[in-house]
């Protein structure tokens, strides 16, 4: 739908909607919890309705700002940066980020979140010369489902845009920054799952770690995507992969977070040479290791809470964990498979692909996943110890 739909509104009708009562100086530190039960901060994608719909109603006034900063080398512009905003929407900034903390399920010192990006640097030369951009947001929901782009100008006129097809006016997106949202999930995520501990059956002293022997590995020499399931709104993806195994001195599954933060696009050949699984950290010499991508809605203390409940219903209805094998890991990959669609996965963490029974000391050159998006060569390296 390259044409825009264009509903007027009245700009007094829409001064009063984004109008926010006096705040004190302690409401940057109000309880969160508080914040997501406002209508404004009760989900990600209206806080970002109503972020843009504020830019644009001061554009005249930020547009110094936007121009300072944003140029062919950087098309981003973070919320804090915008100093020429009125207090009120200063305030307002400062409470829309606390509640994105508590919906991501974030720590509150995770800085700002919200930015603004240029959708694509062809816009650049046109939005510069004068042209007056509008200010978009990726909706909610299943990304697949989505009909229209909901965007603003600045005289707070609604345009549909296409869903598929980047317009050709300058379009400013408010978004979430990604890199910043994903490394500080992917910490949350650290944190819990290494936390956890499902049992206390030991196995076997053996298998315990050694710091006097050498570490194996095995590194993500290239990796390639065949789509990165990101629509233009969206913006690069942030890829991350876990990896999962049977833990060496109990009875309990291993799930580790590896973050992939340079894998921004599908059909590009990355070469990372980053090591990406730790043998010694596993019992058998065999692990699975899923591919996913961050969207807004995730939040991350829930995604590992329910990682960490279903691992632990697979690893309760296996009776004999030793008689088993290494085929047990796929079983429990393939239960967290399950578990996305419906239970925690509505364009939350996209699903990328899978790799089954990857062993330890093997070559894979152009290696597909089960779902034949994402192909990796992965090869084995020792690292010695220093002596």
């Amino acid at each position: 739908m390259k044409n825009k739909i264009t509903k007027s509104l009245a700009t007094a009708a829409l001064l009063n909607f984004i109008s926010v009562p006096a705040f004190s100086a302690q409401d940057h530190i109000e309880n969160a919890e508080s914040l997501v039960q406002q209508a404004q901060y009760k989900n990600v994608a209206t806080i970002k309705r109503n972020f843009a719909k504020q830019v644009a109603l001061n554009y005249s006034v930020l547009n110094a700002d936007l121009k300072q900063s944003v140029n062919k080398y950087n098309l981003v512009l973070n919320a804090d940066q915008l100093s020429t905003v009125a207090r009120h929407t200063q305030r307002n900034i400062s409470q829309a980020n606390s509640a994105l903390q508590q919906l991501k399920g974030l720590p509150n010192n995770t800085g700002s979140l919200l930015q603004v990006r240029l959708a694509s640097e062809t816009m650049l030369t046109d939005w510069q010369q004068g042209e007056n951009p509008l200010f978009a947001f990726a909706p909610a929901g299943d990304d697949s489902q989505w009909s229209e782009i909901e965007a603003f100008d600045q005289f707070g006129n609604i345009h549909y845009l296409s869903v598929d097809q980047m317009p050709t006016q300058p379009v400013f997106i408010v978004e979430l920054d990604q890199q910043k949202v994903q490394g500080a999930g992917i910490a949350v995520m650290k944190g819990i799952l290494s936390a956890n501990k499902f049992s206390k059956n030991m196995v076997s002293p053996q298998n315990q770690l050694n710091n006097d022997q050498p570490l194996q590995t095995s590194v993500l020499k290239k990796i390639h995507l065949e789509d990165d399931k990101e629509p233009w709104i969206s913006g690069k993806a942030e890829v991350y992969a876990i990896v999962t195994g049977i833990d060496p001195s109990r009875d309990e599954p291993i799930l580790d977070i590896v973050d992939l933060p340079y894998l921004d696009h599908d059909k590009t050949n990355y070469s990372p040479n980053q090591v990406l699984i730790h043998w010694q950290r596993y019992r058998w010499q065999a692990v699975d290791l899923l591919l996913m991508e961050q969207d807004d809605n995730t939040n991350y203390k829930t995604l590992a809470m329910k990682l960490l409940e279903i691992s632990e219903q697979v690893m309760a209805s296996i009776p004999d964990l030793q008689a088993q094998g290494y085929t047990i890991i796929p079983k429990l990959t393939n239960e967290l498979l399950k578990a996305m669609p419906d239970e925690w996965f509505t364009n939350n963490d996209d699903y990328v692909d899978v790799f089954y029974t990857l062993f330890e000391n093997k070559e894979y050159q152009g290696y597909k996943g089960a779902s034949s998006n994402a192909t990796i060569t992965l090869s084995p390296l020792e690292i010695n110890p220093r002596q």
